[in-house]
């Protein structure tokens, strides 16, 4: 009878980032299986300690950040973009303009500071403040955008966490009216091309709140979402018939699928792993 790996023993593997070929072993009998985990761990121990050393020695910096400044020079120096730093407290008001109300699924995710705030779970509501208020002012385009983290009660599967980052792009008053999903495409394009991904999908989805998504789907794991208007959200923010177009990435996400991790654990942040190594070995 063949032999894989215990449970105890792939959830290890997983962890020092084993190929999943490797995980996936059989093997006569259980003492043989024993002395092959105990290989392969020595030299996924060895591993890791090689890359924490070229982390802190050479690289300095993690996946993640460097998806971060990717993403940003190519937002600010290629397209235009403006960033901008808003509040994580939000207001319930704010949840129930974005139709995030009491039996929307999302509103028993919210982590609630007290009766009338929370910890933001997007971004989304501050930027339509941002953006409504920027044309006032100058009266033409606002291209802006904002890097900080969100939070939901999420399952903590290997997709989710409490605390993630997102990085929200928004464009208002500058797409003709009619042209908002080829925008919508072409930034989704350009925004993988800026981190070095050739492998994804432009895929069109049902929403809850915006009705109709673009996503983009790197090995079948959605790492970023798009939407755009006007739209019937608008108005309860003051805003009337003017066209934008949004798309909102997670960069852990983003981090999971360009590092090939099995769990977003690995990229997330965290204080039992840094740029994917555990810090347990």
């Amino acid at each position: 009878m063949s032999a894989k790996y215990t449970e105890a023993q792939n959830r290890r593997l997983i962890e020092l980032n084993a190929d999943p070929a490797e995980v996936r072993q059989s093997f006569d009998d259980a003492k043989e299986r024993d002395a092959a985990f105990r290989e392969l761990e020595q030299k996924l121990v060895r591993e890791n300690r090689r890359d924490l050393r070229r982390l802190l020695e050479d690289r300095h910096k993690s996946l993640t950040q460097n998806l971060i400044e990717e993403l940003s020079d190519w937002l600010t120096l290629q397209e235009g973009f403006t960033r901008v730093s808003t509040p994580t407290i939000i207001t319930s008001q704010q949840l129930d303009k974005m139709m995030i109300t009491g039996d929307n699924a999302l509103r028993s995710q919210v982590f609630w500071v007290d009766n009338k705030h929370c910890l933001r779970p997007m971004l989304a509501p501050n930027l339509y403040i941002m953006m409504r208020d920027i044309h006032k002012i100058t009266g033409g385009p606002v291209r802006i955008f904002e890097i900080g983290s969100c939070f939901r009660k999420e399952s903590q599967g290997a997709k989710h966490m409490n605390e993630f980052t997102m990085l929200n792009l928004v464009e208002f008053d500058g797409t003709e009216d009619g042209k908002q999903m080829e925008r919508l495409e072409e930034l989704a394009h350009n925004a993988m091309d800026a981190v070095s991904i050739e492998n994804y999908e432009l895929v069109r989805e049902a929403s809850t709140v915006y009705k109709e998504t673009l996503d983009i789907e790197v090995d079948g794991l959605e790492v970023a979402s798009g939407s755009f208007g006007p739209h019937d959200l608008d108005i309860a923010w003051g805003i009337i018939d003017t066209t934008w177009v949004g798309i909102g990435i997670g960069v852990e996400r983003l981090a999971q699928a360009k590092g090939g991790y099995k769990t977003i654990k690995h990229v997330g942040r965290s204080l039992t792993y840094t740029d994917g190594i555990p810090l347990k070995l």
